[in-house]
């Protein structure tokens, strides 16, 4: 390795060391305090590492890895949902009087086998960073054993990930026998050079499909995956829905544009069945529901199957779309995990719909915030992601994919009806609610502060994202 490839690799190299460096800080016996703020530090290191190697790119670590601006994008957006995350740790276990210690180590290990997702260009790197994730979250889902169903969530996602893995892996094996290569560029001069329709890398393609489906839950991928978001401590469950999420669907965007898949129609038709199947099962599976993180959960389905209609297309446009989408969507999910983790009790977390009745009497702040979050899923104008779902519309419209449009708008009108019903629980009579533990001013004060600062940037993505779309088209110029 010379030293501009070590230069590039800095951030990740960052990450890595970071669990390090908290087994160190454990092993000297301090407190939760020092290790979430050397955490967060290390996090701020490794976005100021991304920076600087902004201006090296693109730089490639034959063969396993691929570090250009479409890394730089998925790195950095991971970095700052892991960043949020932390802080909303610190309230979350310190309420509970656990040892969450470990829990940072976890946290990093996932943070860096979704990163290195995002900068894989070989299937052995694929499945390192894809099993670092999911084993890291074994462990960060069960992590409250004794509260919360929590064995019970982390036990079904590690079924999941098991099959999973057997899928992908089944997969990998039929393509690299059709086309002795391993390498995702190879790959693809190799099916420039045969007719790419042959059973084994159909069925094999297939097969790693199935597999990315279980990992974004998409229907009718997405068994237990309510579950998982219930049973899961809410930080953890934040980090499942927007980190963990953006490193699988990095590789996946990486592997389709590599391969070059949207030249094959059998694939296309796979990927917009899944769409519609998702924008339909999950938008239909959330209006039952009486518990806010298992309506997230049935929502991020629906909302991924949304991803997918820019993602068909297979062009600039839509990796763009896709980023921005992300983006909005990451933030937006962030702000609804963060007020269900500062109302929780050391009990039990706040999830039930009738416990959030009369917040806005009780915590007006708060409401308005919560608020905003679900008028953003719901795609209502002047936030993040009335812009994300318009962008998408317009991707699918300009390639004439009418019927996952039209089935688009007809199940966003669905997911407005449970959106404001949970928005008119805010506003009912209020009702009594557990005496909390108080902790320093400080961390709730770092806590809603980071909650504002997230409003205020859905709401600027919402009205002036010419900045966001400039900076996201020349980091993806660099390929």
């Amino acid at each position: 390795m010379n030293g501009l490839q070590f230069e590039a690799l800095l951030p990740y190299t960052l990450l890595a060391a970071a669990s390090l460096v908290v087994i160190l800080l454990i092993a000297f016996r301090l407190s939760h305090t020092v290790i979430q703020i050397t955490g967060f530090i290390l996090m701020c290191a490794v976005m100021v590492a991304l920076l600087q190697a902004s201006a090296l790119l693109p730089v490639a670590i034959y063969p396993i890895f691929q570090i250009d601006g479409f890394a730089l994008l998925f790195t950095g957006l991971l970095v700052l949902c892991v960043m949020v995350v932390g802080l909303f740790s610190f309230i979350y276990f310190e309420e509970r009087e656990e040892n969450p210690k470990e829990y940072y180590i976890l946290l990093f290990l996932g943070t860096l086998g979704a990163a290195v997702l995002s900068i894989s260009s070989h299937f052995i790197s694929l499945f390192i960073g894809l099993e670092l994730l999911s084993v890291s979250l074994y462990a960060l889902i069960a992590y409250l054993r004794n509260r919360n169903n929590a064995v019970e969530a982390g036990i079904k996602y590690l079924v999941l990930a098991a099959i999973s893995s057997a899928f992908l892996l089944f997969g990998m094996a039929m393509i690299y026998m059709e086309t002795g290569s391993m390498e995702f560029a190879t790959i693809a001069k190799k099916l420039q050079t045969s007719n790419g329709h042959s059973i084994l890398f159909i069925t094999g393609t297939g097969m790693m499909v199935v597999a990315i489906g279980f990992k974004l839950a998409l229907a009718p991928f997405h068994l237990w995956a309510a579950d998982v978001y219930e049973g899961a401590p809410t930080p953890v469950t934040a980090f499942i829905a927007t980190a963990s999420k953006i490193g699988v669907f990095a590789v996946l965007l990486r592997f389709f544009q590599t391969i070059g898949l949207s030249n094959y129609p059998m694939v296309i038709t796979v990927f917009l069945v899944l769409a519609v199947a998702s924008m339909i099962i999950g938008n239909l599976l959330a209006l039952r529901q009486q518990n806010l993180k298992r309506l997230l959960a049935y929502s991020s389905i629906a909302h991924f199957g949304y991803l997918l209609v820019a993602f068909l297309p297979g062009n600039a446009a839509g990796v763009q779309v896709a980023v921005f989408y992300l983006l909005s969507y990451s933030i937006t999910l962030l702000i609804a995990f963060g007020v269900i983790t500062l109302l929780s009790s050391r009990e039990q977390d706040t999830g039930d719909l009738a416990l959030f009745r009369g917040l806005f009497w009780k915590k007006p702040v708060t409401a308005a915030v919560l608020t905003l979050a679900l008028l953003s899923l719901a795609g209502i104008p002047l936030t993040g992601g009335f812009l994300a779902k318009f962008f998408v519309l317009a991707t699918g419209a300009q390639q004439q994919l009418w019927f996952p449009v039209t089935v688009l708008v007809i199940t966003s009108v669905i997911g407005l009806y449970y959106y404001l019903r949970v928005i008119s629980t805010l506003f009912g009579e209020a009702v009594p609610t557990p005496v909390k533990k108080t902790l320093h001013p400080f961390f709730y004060l770092t806590t809603y502060t980071s909650l504002i600062v997230m409003v205020v940037l859905l709401c600027w993505l919402g009205t002036f994202p010419n900045d966001v779309i400039e900076y996201i088209n020349r980091q993806l110029l660099i390929r």
